[in-house]
C-alpha cells in the first residue's frame, strides 16, 4: 500500500540505472513527481540528496539536502547536476513543513516526512550491445561469470537491473522487434564491462538490442525500403530513453551477411551504417568495437566459403578505414555448437574488446592490437614468399602444424604451400611451384579455416585476410 504522505518518484531514474557521463566525467538526473501531506500542515517544501549507497555518506556538500521547485498543485520537479562519476548511489527525498502551532515548529531534517527513493544508481558509460547472436550472446555451457555491482543492463524490458546472464532474455519486452527465438545464453559482454569499470573505476552500463540471425540491412537504414532498418530504429529507440547518449557499440554481426551479394558490398554497407549511427547518436567519432567473424562448423558451400573469407576481410578493412572502429579477432575461441562462441571464449573476447576500448576508447595504454601481415614479397626464385607483421609481441607460432591456414593464387590457381617458417614477427613460406604474376595471399580461407598463427606471448591469432597482393 502506498503511503499518504511524504514525496512520491514519478518521472526519473530507475533503481539500477546508469547515466552516461559527460566528457569532463559529471552527470545529472532530472527527477519529478508530486507530494502529500496532512491538510493542517503549511508551507510545505520538497528537499533532496545524493549519498554514498554503501554509507549513506553525501556524495558532495553541494548533493547533500537542498530544496526544489515544489509548486502548490502538489507537483514537484528538480534537477540535480554535478553528479561525479561514480556510485553508487541513492537518491532520497523528504518533505518538510509548518506543523500546527499546536504541535511546534517545522519538521527537522532528520524527522522530516518520508520520501521515495532510488538506489544503486551510477554515473558512467554506457554501451550499446548490437549486433546477431554471437553479440546476443547464444553460448551455452557452464562457467564462472558472475555479476557485478556497477555493471548494470537495461533489459529488453526497458527496466534496469544487475547485469547477469542471459542478456536478450525477451521476458516482458518493450520491443519485441528483437525478441528471440530460443532463450539466449552466455555474451562476451559482461566480461568487457567488468573489465572496463575496473580499470577507469566508475560504472558502466549495457543497453541490450541485438538480435540472433539479424543481417546488417536491419541495421543499416541507408539501404532497403524506409523502416527496413528497423533493429536501428529500435536502437536509437533505446539509447533515446536513457538520455541519447552512449560512450560506443559493441557490434559482432556478419554471418547473416555470407552470401555473394552481401559480401561483397559488407564494407560498403557496413560503413554507410557506422555514418548513419553516428548520424542519428549526434555523435561523429562514436567508437564501434567490431568482432572478425569467427567460423561455422557445418557443411558450407564453396560460394559460402568465398562469403564468409569476404566478410573477414570487409572488417579487417573497416578498421583500417573508418575512423573511431576497432577490429578484434575471435578466430581461435571455442564454439559450443557449429557457429557459436562457448562461454568460455567470450569470456577471452570480452577481455580482448575491453582491453581495446581501454587503450582507444580511454587512453590507457594497453597492447590490445592483433596481429596483421603488413607486406608479401615473392622471392627471386619465384617459390618462395616472405612477409611481416605488425603488431607481434613475442614470436610468431601456429597451434596446429598439420594445416595450414595460408593461400595463394596466381593466375593458374591455387600454389601448393610446402613448408611454413615461422622467425619472430617474420613468415616465410615455401611454395610447390613458381609463382606467377599477379598473384595474391589470403590468410583464414573458408567457413571454417585452419587455426590461424598466434602471438605466443598474448595468445593472440593474426587477423584474416584476402585477396593482399604479393610484390615481385
Amino acid at each position: 500500500m502506498q503511503a499518504n504522505h511524504g514525496v512520491f518518484i514519478e518521472q526519473g531514474p530507475s533503481d539500477w540505472q546508469i547515466v552516461q557521463q559527460d566528457g569532463e566525467g559529471w552527470g545529472a538526473f532530472t527527477v519529478s513527481g508530486r507530494y502529500a501531506m496532512p491538510a493542517d500542515h503549511s508551507r510545505p517544501m520538497v528537499y533532496i540528496r545524493l549519498v554514498q549507497t554503501a554509507n549513506a555518506a553525501p556524495v558532495a556538500r553541494h548533493l547533500d539536502w537542498q530544496p526544489v521547485e515544489t509548486r502548490a498543485d502538489g507537483a514537484w520537479s528538480a534537477t540535480i547536476s554535478g553528479i561525479p562519476a561514480g556510485g553508487l548511489y541513492r537518491l532520497e527525498t523528504q518533505l518538510r513543513a509548518d506543523r500546527p502551532p499546536a504541535q511546534g515548529k517545522a519538521y527537522c531534517p532528520e524527522w522530516a516526512m518520508r520520501g521515495d527513493a532510488r538506489d544503486f544508481l551510477g554515473v558512467g558509460d554506457l554501451w550499446v550491445i548490437a549486433g546477431q547472436s554471437n553479440s546476443a550472446g547464444y553460448g551455452k555451457g557452464v562457467i564462472e561469470d558472475p555479476p557485478e555491482l556497477g555493471v548494470h543492463l537495461l533489459a529488453n524490458s526497458l527496466r534496469w537491473r544487475l547485469a547477469s546472464h542471459p542478456f536478450n532474455d525477451s521476458t516482458d519486452t518493450a520491443h519485441p522487434v528483437n525478441t528471440e527465438w530460443a532463450n539466449s545464453g552466455h555474451a562476451p559482454w559482461l566480461q568487457f564491462a567488468r573489465a572496463v569499470k575496473r580499470a577507469v573505476n566508475h560504472p558502466v552500463g549495457l543497453l541490450q538490442t541485438s538480435l540472433g540471425g539479424s543481417p546488417l540491412k536491419r541495421w543499416n537504414p541507408r539501404e532497403g525500403q524506409p523502416g527496413a532498418a528497423d533493429l536501428h530504429d529500435n536502437m536509437v529507440e533505446v539509447v533515446r530513453a536513457v538520455g541519447g547518449k552512449v560512450r560506443g557499440i559493441l557490434w559482432y554481426q556478419g554471418c547473416s551477411d555470407t552470401g555473394p551479394d552481401e559480401s561483397a558490398t559488407y564494407l560498403t554497407r557496413f560503413t554507410d551504417a557506422v555514418a548513419a549511427w553516428r548520424d542519428a547518436l549526434g555523435n561523429p567519432g562514436l567508437p564501434v568495437i567490431t568482432v572478425q567473424i569467427n567460423r561455422v562448423t557445418s557443411p558450407q558451400t564453396d560460394v559460402a566459403h568465398e562469403g564468409w573469407t569476404r566478410v573477414r576481410e570487409a572488417q579487417r578493412q573497416a578498421a583500417r578505414n573508418v575512423p573511431g572502429v576497432i577490429v578484434v579477432p575471435s578466430s581461435d575461441l571455442s564454439l559450443s555448437d557449429h557457429i557459436h562462441t562457448s562461454p568460455a571464449g567470450n569470456l577471452i573476447l570480452g577481455q580482448r574488446a575491453a582491453e581495446a576500448a581501454l587503450d582507444r576508447v580511454y587512453g590507457l595504454p594497453r597492447d590490445w592490437r592483433a596481429p596483421e601481415i603488413d607486406r608479401i614479397v615473392l622471392g627471386s626464385d619465384r617459390r618462395r614468399v616472405t612477409f611481416t607483421v605488425s603488431h607481434v609481441s613475442g614470436a610468431l607460432r601456429s597451434a596446429d602444424d598439420s594445416h595450414q591456414p595460408f593461400r595463394i593464387v596466381d593466375s593458374s590457381g591455387v600454389v601448393p604451400v610446402e613448408r611454413i617458417a615461422y622467425d619472430g614477427a617474420r613468415i616465410e613460406l615455401e611454395l610447390g611451384r613458381t609463382v606467377g604474376s599477379p598473384a595474391t595471399l589470403t590468410l583464414g580461407y573458408g567457413a571454417h579455416p585452419p587455426l590461424l598463427p598466434v602471438d605466443m606471448t598474448r595468445n593472440l591469432p593474426i587477423l584474416a585476410c584476402e585477396g593482399m597482393p604479393i610484390e615481385v
